[in-house]
């Protein structure tokens, strides 16, 4: 039996992205073409430009800049459509092996190149400082201010090659790993084997009995996994303590906040000032635990709806809600949305073999961004569509940036998806008069909240416990694992919540554990970042005015500095947006 014979219908089974825009199928020959001549390109760049670029004029490393941006376009278009090919179906060996290929391949590109960072992070203050300076170059300030932050971490380039040759059966490898592992997983719910999405939309439903079965079904399911995901942390974090040693990095998250433009010191006063006010969490669920009317809360409790929320939204209601939504902020944001739907951009089908969450790749500037994700019908879901178009449209507009400015950091990615999350609440609670009804939406979105602030900077505090247990320690075990995940919980949580025993083995659940050092805590500070834009619709359009044209060509910092001279002025029509980027197509 199937997973679409198991669960209700919800009008998204075949809805499937086209990835013909990047190629037309795994043995498309534009693929091993487009490899070749990047392989090909890299080649001359390096033969061309290998031991001068300190002394590069502007005009030379304008040249340079475009030319590496165009090899880059080329050769991460192959890499995304390995990579979202396989997400749908990682248990296919043929699209886990185009993937590995290509990533071997790219690795060696990287190596060719490799002296392009190091030479211009090492170049004399005063010859960098004319390039930054120079008008010809403003259009790539920010990229090589940036850049030459990496210079007390940079090696020599013989052993940049090396790092750079080994991270193929790194901590990316790890995580392809734990992906296939889990994605292959089923488990036994109601006589049935489903995937773990299955069963992990149970805890959000209305029946306890559900919801109690639902956590011991995951619980018994993770069990068998134990000693291969106990592991794949232990080596992913034995791999980023080495790499954090070698770069002379002074703490395990240095080099994300590095990445992300924030220092150590802004971090640790922002988990300071989160875990202080656990107590509002506290406050909540006990609260909750009346409006349920429980005598006691445990941890599959906790997001449970009230029973006025038992609602479910059809793909075809959720695509026209979310349209809606951001349609009423601005047009041109509901073109751009309606374009993902119109041309096959989204992945929402729930299949076996398909990764679990939810993501928007941006791909590359010269194509356009894919959503995917796994849709349940439920209020969560048409949050969680709403959300990731926002990154869409947001790495749509940015585009023109070209690939090197594009992404932005992780403190303000989140910008324009918060705010699409912001759209659809307001919009779902529009439509509804009930004050029942009222009630469970708002108790959905707090827990929302909860899980955005609260509980990803609780998540922080356990990577914290981990990353520092392994480097003191050596490896851990599964029961030092669980313990340390249920000390991190529970001090958020207090009395609020009885996280049982068994509730220890749910980090498995959390994959950022075992790609990126840090990722939990960014969900924190896109809050931080999104905040001013999100304060009221008629200042949201004048806080995103312009931001999601720039991807990273405008620094965190400098930013935030323009929002504070900017404050207190009327809102205005967001010019940018209407402008629209080329036709992708």
């Amino acid at each position: 039996m199937t997973v679409e014979e198991v669960e209700p219908r919800t009008g998204a089974e075949a809805i499937g992205w086209d990835l013909s825009d990047l190629y037309a199928g795994i043995d498309d020959p534009a693929l091993e073409a487009d490899v070749s001549d990047a392989e090909a390109r890299a080649a001359q760049i390096a033969a061309q430009y290998r031991g001068r670029i300190a002394a590069l004029n502007a005009d030379e490393m304008l040249a340079l800049i475009e030319a590496y941006e165009a090899l880059l376009d080329q050769a991460y278009k192959t890499l995304s459509y390995a990579q979202l090919h396989w997400t749908t179906n990682t248990e296919d060996p043929a699209r886990g092996a185009l993937l590995q290929k290509l990533r071997e391949r790219l690795s060696r590109l990287q190596q060719e190149t490799v002296f392009l960072t190091l030479e211009w992070a090492n170049a004399p203050d005063a010859a960098a400082a004319a390039l930054i300076d120079s008008p010809k170059l403003a259009r790539y300030r920010h990229f090589l201010e940036t850049a030459r932050r990496y210079r007390p971490h940079l090696l020599s380039e013989p052993e940049e090659k090396i790092l750079t040759e080994k991270r193929v059966t790194g901590r990316g490898a790890w995580s392809r790993f734990f992906n296939e592992v889990h994605s292959a997983a089923r488990y036994e719910f109601d006589g049935e084997r489903v995937p773990a999405q299955v069963v992990l939309s149970k805890l959000h439903s209305v029946d306890r009995d559900v919801r109690r079965r639902a956590a011991g079904v995951l619980t018994t399911g993770l069990k068998n996994l134990n000693r291969t995901t106990t592991y794949i942390f232990n080596t992913v974090l034995a791999d980023k303590a080495s790499d954090d040693r070698l770069r002379n990095y002074p703490t395990w998250i240095s080099a994300r906040n590095l990445d992300n433009e924030v220092s150590d010191e802004s971090v640790q006063a922002l988990v300071e000032a989160v875990t202080s006010r656990y107590d509002i969490v506290a406050r909540y669920y006990h609260l909750k635990r009346k409006l349920l009317d429980v005598d006691e809360l445990f941890d599959y409790d906790r997001y449970a709806p009230l029973p006025a929320a038992d609602q479910r939204y059809t793909w075809d209601e959720g695509h026209a809600l979310v349209l809606d939504a951001y349609g009423q902020f601005h047009p041109r944001m509901a073109q751009i949305v309606e374009m993902f739907f119109e041309y096959g951009w989204i992945d929402a089908a729930v299949r076996p073999g398909k990764r679990g969450g939810a993501y928007s790749s941006s791909t590359v500037p010269s194509v356009h961004p894919y959503v995917f994700m796994n849709y349940q019908a439920l209020p969560r879901d048409v949050m969680t569509l709403a959300h990731e178009l926002g990154h869409g449209v947001h790495q749509y507009l940015a585009r023109e940036q070209g690939i090197l400015q594009a992404s932005t950091p992780l403190t303000t990615a989140e910008m324009a998806s918060t705010f699409g999350e912001a759209l659809i609440f307001s919009a779902l609670m529009a439509r509804e008069s009930d004050p029942q009804v009222r009630l469970a939406m708002l108790t959905g979105k707090l827990e929302d909240s909860f899980a955005t602030v609260f509980r990803q900077v609780a998540m922080n505090r356990f990577e914290d416990a981990i990353h520092n247990a392994r480097r003191r320690e050596g490896e851990l075990t599964t029961d030092h694992f669980s313990d340390l995940w249920l000390e991190t919980q529970r001090a958020m949580f207090s009395d609020s919540v009885t996280l049982t025993d068994d509730y220890g083995i749910w980090v498995e659940l959390h994959p950022a554990l075992h790609r990126r050092a840090g990722l939990r805590l960014r969900l924190r500070l896109r809050r931080a970042a999104g905040a001013g834009a999100l304060r009221a619709l008629p200042a949201g359009r004048r806080g995103l005015r312009g931001r999601l044209h720039r991807g990273a060509a405008r620094g965190r910092l400098e930013l935030a500095a323009r929002d504070r001279q900017t404050a207190g002025r009327g809102p205005d029509r967001p010019a940018l947006l209407a402008r629209g980027p080329p036709n992708p197509r």
